[in-house]
């Protein structure tokens, strides 16, 4: 078998170009997000021109992450299964049963606050905007987030995961006692200034169930060796969009990378334009009757000898190129807005603008994500509630349920839209009457 080590090397070289386009995404937006290699805390990030990048990122995350996880209720229900109906029947037993089901999707819901998932989330949401990928990791105590340039993963042609491989930087004092004694006499094991790379490599077996384990230079450590199913597998590997046949995804922004560009540029080009034209520089005729020194010492008010036609004020006079610059951007800013769910943005500036506009301008830019909730719904919210179960169920902290006969199913995100495209008939319907 080869080492952890040798695939991480392997799959490196299709990662990097997938990781070359989000960093060019995150210059335009959050620098500091997916930074260049070889940066440190102490590192200087670019500062862009324009601010509406971030300001969409953040918005859309946000966004993105109370629609994904809402606060106050289940974003997920536990659905009896059409042949259970049967053979239960409707009555009093059908209605413990939902009673039950119930309870258990509380526990579930309580036991995620618990863990306080939402600011890893929000983090992993950023990732997937910007740079289309992120790794979530759910033990029984926390979740974790990789971000694209701290891990590799092959999948199938269908896009199921083959292997996974996360590098990570650690202390050898916080490795057992085993690997420190093959790390042997080189490394000063007790120093909290030497580092080891430590490879965590999760792999499908031909049984078609998932082996996990981690490595420090290739000795693999004891008692981390791991065995799952598909349904339990810890490790959400996360994609904005999914395209076939590759082992990435793609991310929202690299959609718009175009616009950002052009937005950088002319909001650079303005704002250095304006710099230059609020320059104040007076011009004094040197064959005048009108003395420099003079112009330049006299306090406000005060009369000097002179003749006003000595003395100009250089102007840059490109009033009507700022002026096509501005309505470009004006007009770039508008299709951003509306990409990344700026709805106030969207909105006709105008003295009579319906509340119905408003509505119809905000349920239509929010329709946009309809395809990214059904991506995260299967590789995040369904996978996330099995997981948790698992766990919970192996801690005796919920009852065991059949899996044929009960089944997870999401009921935010894309659901959500669904159900309100029904409404909005209902509701056209009564405001009429």
């Amino acid at each position: 078998m080869k080492s952890a080590a040798h695939l991480y090397s392997t799959f490196e070289d299709d990662r990097h170009s997938f990781l070359l386009r989000a960093r060019d995404c995150s210059k335009l937006t959050l620098p500091m997000l997916i930074p260049e290699e070889g940066s440190t805390s102490a590192t200087k990030f670019p500062v862009p021109f324009q601010g509406l990048g971030a300001r969409g990122v953040n918005h859309l995350s946000a966004a993105l992450l109370m629609s994904l996880l809402p606060p106050n209720q289940p974003f997920f229900r536990l659905q009896l299964s059409q042949r259970a109906i049967e053979e239960i029947g409707e009555g009093q037993v059908k209605t413990e049963i939902d009673a039950t089901l119930s309870m258990i999707e509380r526990s579930v819901m309580s036991e995620i606050e618990i863990m306080a998932i939402r600011p890893v989330v929000f983090e992993a949401l950023k990732h997937l905007i910007v740079g289309g990928n992120a790794l979530l990791h759910l033990d029984k105590t926390r979740l974790r987030v990789f971000h694209l340039d701290q891990y590799v993963i092959k999948r199938d042609p269908s896009g199921n995961i083959l292997h996974i491989v996360v590098k990570e930087t650690v202390s050898p004092s916080s490795l057992p006692e085993d690997a420190k004694m093959a790390l042997g006499e080189e490394c000063d094991c007790e120093s909290d200034e030497e580092t080891v790379e430590l490879y965590t490599c999760v792999h499908r077996s031909s049984e078609g169930t998932y082996e996990a384990y981690q490595e420090v230079e290739g000795y693999v450590l004891e008692g981390t060796r791991g065995t799952y199913d598909k349904n339990n597998l810890p490790w959400f590997a996360l994609r904005m969009n999914r395209i076939d046949g590759e082992s990435y995804g793609r991310s929202y922004v690299e959609e718009y990378l175009g616009d950002l560009k052009s937005l950088e540029g002319l909001t650079q080009a303005i704002v250095e334009g304006s710099a230059a034209a609020a320059k104040v520089l007076f011009l004094v005729n040197p064959n005048g009757l009108t003395s420099p020194e003079s112009i330049a010492k006299s306090p406000n008010g005060a009369i000097r000898e002179g003749m006003a036609s000595d003395v100009t004020v250089l102007q840059v006079q490109k009033q009507a190129d700022f002026s096509i610059a501005l309505q470009t951007i004006n007009s770039i800013t508008e299709r951003l807005s509306y990409a990344f769910l700026l709805a106030e943005s969207t909105i006709r500036n105008a003295e009579r603008v319906t509340a119905e506009e408003v509505r119809l301008t905000t349920a239509a830019v929010e329709r946009q994500l309809g395809g990214i909730y059904s991506i995260l719904s299967q590789e995040f919210q369904l996978p996330l509630v099995r997981r948790m179960m698992g766990v919970m169920n192996r801690d005796k902290k919920l009852p065991k349920v059949p899996e044929e006969y009960v089944k997870p199913m999401v009921i935010t995100g894309v659901d959500a839209l669904g159900r309100g495209n029904d409404l909005q008939p209902l509701d056209t319907f009564l405001v009429g009457r």
